[in-house]
Parts: structure tokens; sequence; C-alpha cells
């Protein structure tokens, strides 16, 4: 299973002119279906009165074939949608998204030249996109004494996990996520702080 992958740092803009029409591609972080939502609806606000506004996005890893979409928006089928995902899945970037708006200038490009001006953009875009990388983090849970609550949650920072819950009794429960190539470092470096009195409980 892949431990890590990139996503976008920055949103990307391409805007270029073709045939007379105004193809304007955006390209963004797009983590679920969800946010390609609530982007699409804010480029609509942004750039009212276009023809179309196709879309792609890979919401999940590079090589995620599930939380992907695509929509020609009244389009000849096939000739934007489609041909913006293929780009976006040849990036080798998860979490991508991306909106080509178009305003039509009065000349038909066919079907080819429809493919060729939706994926122009994107194609620019993504030579200029910045990325940065995601590691997966997986479940974990230890439990503490008070005392030794902020040395391991220093202990957690410094292999790169994240805090997500605590619970306070007679003594500390953390609720963490740690990605999985830093379970048995990580296991190591906590015996070596608490002479072995802690251990980590794993669900994956």
């Amino acid at each position: 299973m892949i431990e890590s992958y990139l996503i976008p740092q920055s949103n990307v803009l391409i805007e270029e002119e073709i045939k007379h029409s105004r193809f304007i591609s955006l390209l963004f972080h797009c983590p679920d279906q969800q946010t390609m939502k609530l982007v699409l609806t804010d480029i609509k606000l942004q750039y009212p009165g276009a023809s179309h506004y196709c879309y792609a996005f890979v919401a999940g890893s590079p090589e995620n074939t599930i939380d992907m979409g695509a929509s020609d928006d009244g389009e000849p089928a096939g000739s934007a949608g489609k041909p913006m995902l293929a780009c976006l899945q040849g990036a080798n970037v998860g979490e991508l998204g991306a909106v080509v708006v178009r305003y039509f200038g009065g000349t038909k490009l066919g079907v080819g030249g429809l493919v060729r001006a939706y994926t122009s953009g994107i194609k620019q875009g993504l030579t200029k996109l910045q990325t940065q990388i995601k590691h997966l983090r997986y479940p974990a849970r230890l439990i503490c004494h008070y005392a030794q609550l902020t040395d391991v949650e220093y202990l957690i920072a410094q292999y790169d996990g994240v805090v997500l819950d605590k619970e306070f009794t007679d003594r500390v429960e953390i609720h963490f996520a740690l990605a999985k190539s830093h379970h048995d470092v990580f296991n190591q470096a906590l015996a070596t702080l608490t002479q072995g009195n802690l251990q980590v409980k794993f669900t994956v």
C-alpha cells in the first residue's frame, strides 16, 4: 500500500484564448468530492455567464481509481472531462482537482480541437504546480502518567504524528496517528524515553 504521495501545495491559474474562445484553467487541492463541488460553486460566482464549466478530479492517491470524476458540462461527450481527468491521472499527484471555464467565442473547435483546448491549460498548469508530500497516518493510542504527557507529545511531534484526542482519568490516554513507516522507530524511542514502561497500541 502507498504510504505517501504528492498533493498540491497551492492553486494554479492559466488563462488563454483559443480561436476566439477564452479558456480559464484552475488546478487546486481536492481531498474529496465535496471540495470539488464547493470550488465549482465559487468559480461560477467568479466567472459568471460562461458557456461551460468542465471539471475533473482525483480525490485520493494518484493510483486511486474510485474517488475521482469528470464532467463535460454540455460539451460533446468525451471532449472535455475525460481528457482533463487523463491529464490529472498522468501527473502522479493525488488530491488534485481541475476546472476549465470556457467563454465561447463563436468558432466551433470540433471534438479533437476541444480535447486539445481543455487539456492545454492543465498541461501548462501542471508544470507550474507546487507540491508537498502527504504521509498516510494510522491510528494509535497509549496510556501514560500526567508527568509523562509533555515528553510523549513532544515525541509524537518528532515523528510527524498528530494527536487526535486525549482522555483524562487517573492517567492520560492519548489517541494519535502516525505513519506506518515510523511505528518501529517510535516504539524504540518511546521505550528509551520511559525505560520500557510505555507501549503503543497500533490498530493497523
